[in-house]
């Protein structure tokens, strides 16, 4: 990825809001016999230090898991794989600078996150499997957890492949038109909030957001 200076992103607790917020994920590996591999999996943030809010440490580790067939593809566990995390983009529009000149672009925000999956044991993927479920129940009124069909879910785990990734190397980025004028930014960002059909008001929020961070 271009690493540009000006929409780099390096703040530890942005990376991983980042991640928290985005947790589809996608992991690509280069094997020896297939050449490129790639997987769409959810991935949670792992560590007790940055979960107690200790923000010394710039890397991410990443906590997964995908079909056991998928992982064999993968050669999991013998070589460097990318994880890449999509935050919120949009199309942005030359009418929408309201003067010129101006070319259409993309705004974004994107992890890579790089290292060499350590691959767990059953209980530990079984472990991995619960925490997602609880991940993203915990946002319903009522959540629904995995131990209600415990026995179905330690069977059907059999076939899951659970790993940890410590990051070796962490890329983030955020091209949210630093490079233009406050009022000119703002006013996209107002575009994004309502300009069908391409709003996208989490573009837009992250585009304020950034403004008044330092």
């Amino acid at each position: 990825m271009l690493e540009q200076e000006i929409f780099r992103v390096t703040d530890p607790g942005r990376i991983r809001d980042l991640a928290r917020a985005h947790p589809w994920a996608t992991l690509i590996s280069h094997t020896p016999d297939r050449g490129l591999v790639v997987s769409h999996l959810p991935v949670l943030v792992d560590d007790p230090r940055q979960d107690a809010g200790d923000t010394r440490d710039a890397g991410c580790t990443l906590l997964g898991h995908l079909a056991r067939t998928d992982a064999r593809k993968h050669e999991l566990g013998s070589h460097e794989v990318v994880v890449v995390i999509q935050g919120p983009h949009g199309y942005i529009s030359p009418s929408w600078y309201e003067e010129t000149p101006h070319v259409p672009t993309w705004n974004f925000t994107v992890l890579h996150v790089h290292g060499r999956p350590e691959v767990l044991d059953p209980t530990d993927t079984y472990d991995v499997l619960s925490a997602t479920v609880d991940h993203f129940e915990d946002r319903l009124p009522e959540p629904w957890r995995l131990a209600r069909v415990e026995s179905y879910a330690h069977r059907i785990a059999a076939a899951v492949t659970g790993f940890r990734l410590p990051a070796t190397k962490v890329t983030a980025k955020a091209k949210l038109s630093q490079d233009e004028r406050e009022e000119i930014a703002l006013r996209l960002a107002g575009a994004l909030e309502s300009r069908r059909p391409y709003a996208v008001p989490e573009l837009a929020r992250a585009m304020r957001d950034i403004r008044r961070k330092p």
